[in-house]
């Protein structure tokens, strides 16, 4: 009988100290997923690298301490990193991470996510000189982890061949790792990645940075870490992304997905995403003190990588020399708006009914984030930076943004230029509707920018946005690519299917081929076929996915393409062009 007491207290016992595990669980699973003890968030990644140094950054989801980099002969040496967190990144209904499959699951708001940034910088380097190195952060529990070890370089020298990856768009569309896995396995290593902007879809976002568990997320496809399976003709194959960025430095220029709206003012991330406000009215509206709450921020970008700056721009736009190129990376972007006309539609071109009497809820059309126009700040920058001996002497000179000067997809229309608002009133003067139309002649890259690369004998220059692959050439011979078919497309508008533009306004809005007066340049080695046979200009395919590898040794771009629908498909060569 005792024995039988004693088992049965010690079940209770059990059972109490579940229950007790279960409660204190349910009310934490409001804030944060069940997870595995914390580990290594990232594996690391290179930044910044000079003549002799290269910074290494990794995130943990702890604190931690003695947070180092061990590299050289035997990894004998070492290098203290500096610990910041990350002071916007939140996950909200709208996050696929952890238990939360469906919208609301675990999170019901934006909620604080902590996590902690490491940044060791590596001193001492030789040119030409690769060294293996390894990462070590230590656990509150006193529990050491490490990362495996990778390879760094400092800035190399004038005459080293580079293979460099040239990318965007990727914001964890489904063929991304595909795409990134094909580019280790057709080229092998890269040099550096350019990534023309866009690289998640809600920059405060943390888990499409860290751990979206559709298996897609940024950092897991550049790393050879993400986890994207996709059924292929009824067999599930995984994509598994590249092994890059710990190998090789990134240089990154803003798209509008970087550029975060109205701090705290919407319910979800994505309603604070989408209410990106021009300065010029939230400084008369709320004044100088909260200006960037009230208007648009790239925080959560500038935290998250460590780029070159420069004095008046910062991280936002920048020149830097690497081996044989001179990188120049502007702030060219815009909020995207809708380009329905209907009463319901906060678009391009028009408010809806319902804000017509509340100003502060106006969207006030494409909002233009930083200016660029004949005059501006970063247009007097940019014409200083191309008169600069760093820029002239460089053997290729190479400008990256994330806008479109010339494209075949949709993202190029209306004109980069700021909106013209049009107030219509009644008899009372009362508002009745707000428009906005975007001159042709006032696009500020086509009527400023292009004119100031071209005469600096600029070759290349390369973005993104309209998820697409097209290039031009301009009568000076240079050359515009746009290489964004990453992930997914939003079409091509060359015949057939036009563009969402208003009726009537064809002067201003272009619904087929390049607004901007250039004709699509056919891929030289093996284009694709439309309908009619004939070969096209252009990639815009949901299953088909394209990347470009610029060889400085050669002075060749070579954009490759992979069919992601057919499981014995071949990467292929497709075009190729060269930079004199």
């Amino acid at each position: 009988m005792l024995r039988y007491l004693t088992n049965r207290k010690i079940l209770a016992a059990l059972f109490a100290l579940v229950t007790c595990i279960t409660l204190v669980y349910g009310c934490f699973s409001e804030q944060k997923t069940l997870s595995l003890p914390p580990q290594l968030l990232t594996d690391p990644f290179l930044q910044l690298p000079t003549q002799s140094s290269v910074r290494v950054v990794w995130f943990t989801e702890f604190a931690g301490s003695k947070h180092n980099v061990a590299y050289g002969d035997n990894l004998q040496q070492t290098a203290a990193a500096n610990t910041t967190k990350l002071s916007r990144i939140r996950e909200d209904q709208e996050s696929k991470v952890g238990n939360q499959k469906e919208n609301g699951q675990v999170y019901k708001q934006p909620v604080q996510r902590d996590i902690w940034r490491h940044e060791a910088e590596v001193v001492g380097l030789t040119p030409r000189k690769r060294v293996s190195y390894r990462i070590t952060s230590i656990r509150e529990d006193g529990e050491s982890v490490s990362s495996k070890t990778f390879t760094l370089a400092p800035t190399p020298t004038s005459g080293t061949p580079l293979k460099i990856l040239l990318t965007s768009d990727h914001q964890l569309k489904p063929m991304v790792a595909a795409n990134l896995q094909k580019v280790v396995e057709t080229v092998g290593k890269v040099d550096a990645v350019w990534l023309a902007g866009d690289t998640v879809n809600i920059a405060d976002r943390a888990s499409e940075w860290f751990d979206d568990n559709g298996g897609g997320a940024f950092f897991p496809s550049l790393q050879g870490r993400a986890k994207f399976e996709k059924d292929i003709n009824g067999i599930k194959t995984s994509f598994i992304g590249g092994e890059i960025i710990q190998n090789a430095p990134l240089f990154l220029s803003i798209g509008n997905h970087e550029v975060m709206g109205r701090f705290g003012k919407g319910g979800s991330l994505g309603d604070e995403f989408n209410d990106a406000f021009p300065r010029t009215v939230a400084r008369k509206l709320y004044g100088e003190k909260s200006l960037k709450d009230n208007s648009y921020n790239t925080d959560t970008y500038e935290e998250i990588f460590t780029l070159p700056q420069s004095q008046e721009g910062g991280e936002t736009y920048y020149a830097v020399s690497f081996g044989d190129v001179r990188l120049v990376v502007l702030y060219a972007t815009n909020i995207w708006r809708t380009p329905r006309m209907d009463v319901e539609a906060k678009g391009k071109f028009q408010e809806r009914d319902k804000d017509l009497q509340n100003p502060e809820n106006w969207g006030y059309g494409q909002v233009i984030f930083e200016p660029i126009a004949k005059g501006s700040k970063q247009y007097n920058w940019l014409k200083q930076e191309l008169n600069s001996t760093e820029f002239k002497q460089a053997k290729y000179k190479v400008v990256m943004f994330h806008h479109p000067p010339h494209s075949l997809g949709d993202n190029i229309v209306p004109a980069y230029t700021n909106p013209v608002q049009i107030i219509e009133r009644d008899a009372n003067g009362k508002i009745k509707a707000v428009r906005y139309k975007y001159p042709k002649k006032a696009d500020y890259l086509i009527r400023d920018v292009m004119p100031l690369l071209e005469a600096a004998n600029v070759q290349m220059v390369f973005y993104g946005h309209s998820h697409v692959w097209n290039r031009f050439q301009s009568q000076s011979g240079m050359h515009f690519l746009e290489t964004s078919n990453v992930g997914n497309t939003y079409g091509a508008f060359l015949s057939g299917d036009k563009r969402p533009v208003p009726p009537g306004d064809k002067k201003d809005y272009a619904a087929l081929g390049d607004p901007n007066g250039l004709e699509a340049v056919l891929p030289t080695i093996a284009p694709l076929l439309g309908k009619d046979g004939k070969p096209m200009p252009y990639i815009a395919s949901n299953e088909i996915t394209t990347f470009s590898i610029f060889d400085t040794g050669t002075g060749t771009v070579s954009s490759y393409r992979f069919e992601t629908s057919q499981p014995d498909a071949k990467v292929v060569k497709f075009d190729e062009f060269e930079l004199l």
